[in-house]
């Protein structure tokens, strides 16, 4: 008996002390779901921070197939009080589970999205190039993604893999809309011998292999070899006459009725009105009206796939890398 006092005397004051830091510490932590890259989960929050919310949200971070998967499966069940996400996740996810509320605050982005979401980032793809292997190879600089397909490329590329990598379906969508899907799987298949043991399931490791002077191609976000070129890296890239195509990231506020915290709607706009300030420096294709870009931030050679980006079509390319 004198031990079960103690262990309930421990119990209570547990539950004291917890009750006692509640207290103290406010409202529960907002929890936010991410497939973001750390530089847009930094200007996301320091945003938040400026607005007076620091302490007041933690961000978790996820891949984007993870993430997506996990949306599409748990809806309005989701732990997460607002998520960052590709849109093409997010659209399907709503499809299915309707599952987002209306953002109530104005934006005016430049193409149309859905009331539920808040355009956050736009990304390109782009071939790149290490000039510098380029000049020691003696090998021609690729103008098309259907040139990597090429046998003097052979073991000289590195791609991402669509089954795990949202930023190699920028690529596949630009030879899908210029090739079809039958000759896209050929061509992909090329490009996948091409690349052996380079194809990668990041999206940045192409990236990382090309600046180490292990390939002389690769293929990745347009955004980082504008920036490793400009920080004098022998870096280039190249826009593919394919068309460039973009995929874009969203912010999302699940609706969980009564229990949906009230500032998540404000976190939301702040997250894309200030946030958006820093981001499209690293990010630098313009999303909303009144937004401005350097010269060399996005592709002359911008294109819009003709089908909505959906899940089901992303299966439908994967599908086009199976040997």
């Amino acid at each position: 008996m004198k031990q079960l006092r103690s262990i309930l005397a421990a119990c209570i004051l547990g539950s004291a002390t917890m009750a006692f830091m509640t207290s103290c510490q406010g409202e529960k932590q907002v929890i936010i779901y991410s497939n973001a890259d750390d530089e847009a989960i930094a200007a996301m929050g320091q945003a938040l921070d400026k607005a007076g919310y620091k302490d007041k949200y933690m961000f978790t971070t996820f891949s984007t197939s993870e993430l997506g998967g996990k949306v599409i499966a748990e809806g309005k069940n989701i732990e997460a009080d607002m998520l960052t996400l590709s849109s093409y996740y997010l659209d399907s996810a709503q499809s299915a589970n309707k599952m987002f509320l209306p953002l109530t605050f104005a934006m005016e982005p430049l193409k149309p999205v859905n009331p539920c979401f808040g355009p956050i980032t736009g990304q390109e793809g782009a071939i790149f190039i290490n000039t510098k292997v380029i000049e020691d190879r003696g090998i021609a600089v690729p103008k098309s993604l259907k040139d990597l397909s090429k046998p003097e490329y052979k073991g000289l590329i590195s791609i991402p893999n669509i089954k795990s990598s949202s930023t190699a379906w920028l690529m596949v969508q630009a030879l899908v809309n210029a090739y079809g899907e039958e000759e896209t799987r050929q061509i992909l298949k090329a490009m996948i011998d091409n690349a052996g043991p380079h194809l990668e399931n990041s999206g940045s490791a192409p990236l990382k292999k090309l600046r180490a002077g292990e390939v002389a191609i690769a293929f990745g976000l347009r955004q980082q070899a504008v920036a490793d070129k400009k920080k004098g890296l022998p870096i280039d890239y190249v826009d593919p006459t394919e068309g460039t195509f973009s995929l874009m990231e969203a912010v999302a506020i699940p609706d969980k009725g009564d229990n949906t915290n009230p500032e998540t709607m404000k976190m939301a706009e702040i997250m894309i009105r200030e946030g958006r300030k820093e981001l499209i420096k690293t990010y630098p294709v313009p999303l909303f009206h009144g937004e401005q870009a350097v010269s060399d931030a996005k592709s002359p050679h911008q294109k819009t796939f003709p089908q909505p980006l959906t899940v089901e079509l992303l299966k439908k390319h994967q599908s086009l890398m199976d040997n």
